[in-house]
């Protein structure tokens, strides 16, 4: 009996991707997934939804990502990264560290009070206590990254002589996020605010925040 199956060679067998694996599929999945969690929020969206609005089947959905928590922070993470890039950059944008710091501060801030970042705190931290490599991998990718790269942004003023010497760059990094996000981000987490903060707001806010951290860690002229 022979077998009347032609096999895969050559470059459509090198072709193939592994399931799960295929960048563009992602990018429909994902895609259609943006559509309809800002549509509908996160709720009220299914898996179903998400397929069709993907055009996608469910198995392959399922191939791609285990449930729907996974695929939202998946999209987080899309999203978190293109506007973290902008903010990163903000850092190197500018000769001066002491202006390049404010400017970043401005950048975070409209990136963590966007809508679509207030509904994913709200939504991660929701999810994170029955799963918890949900909240450790937010924390990680967003949080934890903007810390070091501060940190790392800090350690470049002191040894410029912009700052006095900082025992803990970490702490201080952290001290100068939170700062910047004072009377603006936990509104609109809780929903108090349902409104990004304009540019005026932001600038006000940033400006107080670096008020405060110089007068910390500035370095004292002599009058």
């Amino acid at each position: 009996m022979t077998d009347t199956m032609t096999p895969v060679s050559g470059p459509a067998r090198r072709n193939r991707r592994a399931a799960g694996t295929d960048p563009e599929k992602r990018r429909q999945i994902l895609d259609g997934a943006y559509q309809v969690f800002t549509a509908r929020g996160f709720d009220a969206a299914s898996m179903n939804d998400i397929a069709a609005a993907a055009n996608v089947s469910k198995g392959t959905l399922y191939v791609y990502f285990q449930d729907k928590e996974h695929l939202f922070v998946a999209l987080i993470e899309r999203e978190r990264e293109t506007q973290k890039r902008g903010a990163f950059e903000a850092l190197d944008q500018d000769a001066d560290p002491v202006r390049a710091l404010a400017n970043f501060g401005r950048c975070l801030v409209r990136m963590i009070t966007h809508e679509f970042a207030v509904s994913a705190h709200r939504i991660v931290i929701g999810v994170a206590e029955r799963m918890p490599d949900i909240g450790r991998s937010f924390y990680e990718n967003g949080p934890m990254q903007g810390t070091r790269l501060i940190a790392r942004h800090l350690d470049r003023m002191v040894a410029e002589g912009k700052l006095v010497p900082i025992a803990d760059t970490g702490l201080a990094a952290v001290q100068f996020i939170d700062l910047c996000q004072s009377t603006l981000t936990r509104p609109r987490l809780f929903n108090a605010v349902r409104t990004p903060p304009d540019e005026a707001e932001i600038d006000h806010v940033v400006e107080e925040a670096m008020a405060m951290f110089l007068a910390r860690y500035g370095v004292k002229r002599r009058a």
